[in-house]
C-alpha cells in the first residue's frame, strides 16, 4: 500500500528519573525528553542569577514590544529540573545516530554557519553548540531552561569557546538576544515526535530572531503510524496470567490489560511486526508552521493489511530531515524527494538519490534503534485481519488541558465492519 500523502513513507531500513522530581510528570516515569525552552520561577518569571551563566553579558533586557511570554507552570519547572539530572543528557549524547546525524548536518551546512549567528534551542551539555562553533559560527547563544546550563557553561569554557558560545540560561521566550540570527538548530522531538512540545520553542526561537531565508535544523519532520502484531508482547504482559506456577489466575487478565496497554509504550520493535505500508499523520516544515497548529493535529488513514493475522495496536514514529533553506520553499519538491527514499534501506542517516538532497534521521523500525525507539498505542484484546483486509479510521493527537507537555491520543478504526474507539494519554 501507498504511504499517505506524497512523502517518505517512513520505513527505513528508559530513563531513570529522581523520584523526588514531581511524580506527576509521568505515573511511568517518563519525564524522559526534553527541558530546553523554560524558566525556574514557577509563577512565570526567572529567579536571580538564572538568566544568564555566560560571563560575556552580565544582564538581559527586559521584553519591548512583544507579546507576553506564556506562564511558566508547575508542570513546566517539574519538566525542566528532570533535564538537570546528568543520565538523560548522557543517554542522548550516546545515541549515535541522533548525535552523529546532528554533526554530519551541520558540517554539511557549514557554508552557511560559517561566519554566523547561531541559536542553539534547548542546548542541554552544549555539545550541538560546540559543534556549531567547530564549524566556523561567529557566535552562538546557548538557551536551556534547565540547570544543566550551569554545566554547559562549563563545557564551554572548557573548551576555549567562550568568545564563542554564550550560554543563557531560562526560557526561549524569556531571555534578549540583541540580533538577528542566521541558524537556528535544536534538538526538539520527543517520542511520537510531538510530546512534550518542546516544538513551540523553536518556532518561537524563529518568529523572534531568526532572519528571513535563515536555516533551521532540522528543516522538516514527519510523523508516521502503521497497524502492528505484536503476539510476544502480548504474550509476555497477558497471557501469562492463563497460568502461573499452575495456578489459574486469569481472573487477573482483565486488570493485567488495563496496567499494560492503558498509556502509549515506548519500545522497539522490529519491521516484522508492521502489517501495512505506514501512513503520514503530520508532515512539519520548520520554517512556515505555527504554534496554533500542535494544539490538535488530526489525520485519518486507510490501511491494507499485508497478511494474516492479529492486529494489536499501531505504532508511531518519525523522521527529520535537514535541508537548506532553498529546498524548502516547494513543498511538492519536497514531498517528491522524500517519497524517493527506499522504504528498507539500512542505517539512520538517509541520503536521497541526489546527493545534493537532504539527510533524514530515521526512527522507523527498520533503522538501528533510537533512544525514540517506537511509541505503541496498543489495544486491549487484539483484532483478527485478513490479508488485504481494510483498517480504516482516524487519529487525533492534542496538548491535554491538564498540562500541555502531555499528550491525548485518540484512536477510532474499523475493521471488517467493527467499529473501535481507543484513548490514552501520554504523561
Amino acid at each position: 500500500m501507498q504511504s499517505g500523502g506524497d512523502y517518505t513513507n517512513g520505513f527505513h531500513g528508559g530513563l531513570q528519573r529522581d523520584e523526588k522530581q514531581v511524580p506527576v510528570l509521568s505515573s511511568l516515569g517518563r519525564a524522559k525528553r526534553r527541558s530546553r525552552g523554560g524558566a525556574r520561577d514557577p509563577r512565570g518569571g526567572l529567579t536571580n542569577g538564572e538568566l544568564r551563566v555566560s560571563d560575556q553579558i552580565s544582564e538581559q533586557k527586559p521584553l519591548e514590544s512583544q507579546e507576553s511570554p506564556p506562564p511558566c507552570t508547575d508542570f513546566d519547572v517539574a519538566y525542566f529540573h528532570s533535564y538537570a539530572h546528568v543520565g538523560i543528557h548522557e543517554e542522548m549524547i550516546k545515541d549515535r545516530a541522533r548525535t552523529e546525524t546532528y554533526r554530519e548536518a551541520i558540517m554539511q551546512h557549514q557554508s552557511l554557519i560559517q561566519g554566523k549567528v547561531v541559536v542553539d534551542v534547548g542546548c542541554g551539555t552544549g555539545i550541538l553548540s560546540i559543534f556549531c562553533a567547530q564549524a566556523g559560527a561567529k557566535r552562538v547563544y546557548a538557551v536551556d531552561a534547565s540547570d544543566i546550563a550551569v554545566q554547559a557553561n562549563e563545557v564551554v569554557k572548557a573548551n576555549g569557546l567562550s568568545d564563542k558560545v554564550i550560554v543563557l540560561h531560562g526560557r526561549v521566550e524569556d531571555v534578549e538576544i540583541d540580533e538577528e540570527v542566521d541558524v537556528i538548530i535544536s534538538e526538539w522531538m520527543g517520542y511520537m515526535l510531538l510530546y512534550e512540545s518542546m516544538l513551540g520553542s523553536v518556532i518561537t526561537a524563529r518568529d523572534r530572531w531568526l532572519k528571513p531565508g535563515g536555516l533551521i535544523l532540522p528543516s522538516h519532520a514527519t510523523l508516521y503510524m502503521a497497524p502492528i502484531s505484536h503476539p510476544d508482547r502480548y504474550s509476555h504482559s497477558i497471557d501469562f496470567w492463563r497460568n502461573v506456577y499452575g495456578i489459574d489466575m486469569s481472573a487477573m487478565m482483565q486488570l493485567a490489560k488495563q496496567c499494560a496497554f492503558e498509556e502509549p509504550s515506548v519500545e522497539s520493535i522490529s519491521g516484522e511486526t508492521v502489517l501495512t505500508w505506514p501512513e503520514v499523520v503530520k508532515h512539519i516544515d520548520c520554517q512556515t508552521i505555527k504554534i496554533q497548529e500542535l494544539d490538535s493535529v488530526t489525520a485519518r488513514y486507510k490501511f491494507k493489511s499485508m497478511m494474516r493475522a492479529p492486529m494489536h495496536g499501531f505504532a508511531f514514529w518519525f523522521d527529520v530531515e535537514f535541508s537548506e533553506p532553498a529546498k524548502n520553499t516547494n513543498a511538492t519538491s519536497v514531498a517528491n524527494r522524500s517519497s524517493s527514499i527506499s522504504p528498507f534501506t539500512e542505517g539512520n542517516q538517509k541520503k536521497r538519490s541526489n546527493p545534493n538532497d537532504a539527510l533524514v534521521l530515521s526512527t522507523s523500525p527498520e533503522a538501528p534503534p533510537t533512544h525514540w525507539q517506537q511509541t505503541i498505542v496498543y489495544f486491549y484484546d487484539p483484532i483478527d485481519v485478513e490479508q488485504d483486509q481494510v483498517i480504516e479510521g482516524s487519529v487525533t493527537l492534542s496538548q491535554s488541558k491538564e498540562n500541555r507537555r502531555f499528550m491525548n491520543i485518540h484512536l477510532e478504526y474499523t475493521s471488517a465492519g467493527r467499529s473501535f474507539v481507543k484513548e490514552s494519554v501520554m504523561r
